[in-house]
């Protein structure tokens, strides 16, 4: 993975996931507080998907993600497919998406685990996905941009919605030159 100098940083792993229970509800903005594809629903990320000529591949609950750059529950990707389980973060299906959305069509058959070392194309990614979440219903760009930073994306602003709001003037145009935005 590159070390990664632009206005995003790869999620941080250094924190621990408390297990959630019912018992003892996390507050929100925790990592455990964030959408999973269970209570989105798969039909409606399929369709995203599929409208960028991409296959959302659904895994059995507790089975290793194929293509999962941080493993657990995170989705992965191969080729032309994403891979998520019921537990995958919707943020998360959506970020690896967002990476094979954002790069030339000739290279995403090549892409397996990690999708690039290119920060343009990683903060053209993280744009791409909070733009994205509002075709979810009930979900938005606020609800995202609040999952990204339970979960530990970190942006030199300091959340995701002021880097998204002050700082992303770059990634917004590499997306308006190819059209994908």
């Amino acid at each position: 993975m590159a070390a990664w100098a632009g206005a995003f940083a790869r999620p941080s792993r250094l924190f621990t996931k408390p297990h959630m229970s019912s018992a003892h509800p996390l507050p929100a903005g925790s990592p455990d507080t964030v959408l999973r594809l269970a209570q989105v629903g798969f039909d409606a990320p399929t369709a995203l998907l599929a409208r960028y000529g991409l296959a959302l591949q659904r895994v059995d609950d507790g089975a290793p993600i194929p293509g999962s750059f941080w493993g657990d529950e995170e989705a992965g990707i191969i080729g032309t497919t994403v891979y998520a389980r019921a537990d995958t973060p919707l943020h998360s299906l959506l970020h690896e998406a967002c990476h094979l959305i954002v790069m030339p069509p000739d290279r995403r058959l090549d892409v397996h685990t990690d999708a690039t070392d290119s920060i343009e194309e990683e903060d053209a990614t993280c744009y791409l996905q909070i733009v994205l979440a509002d075709a979810f219903p009930g979900v938005g760009r606020e609800r995202l941009m609040a999952d990204m930073d339970a979960w530990g994306y970190t942006f030199r602003l300091g959340s995701t919605r002021a880097w998204f709001e002050n700082d992303a003037a770059e990634a917004r145009a590499f997306l308006v030159a190819r059209g994908l935005v």
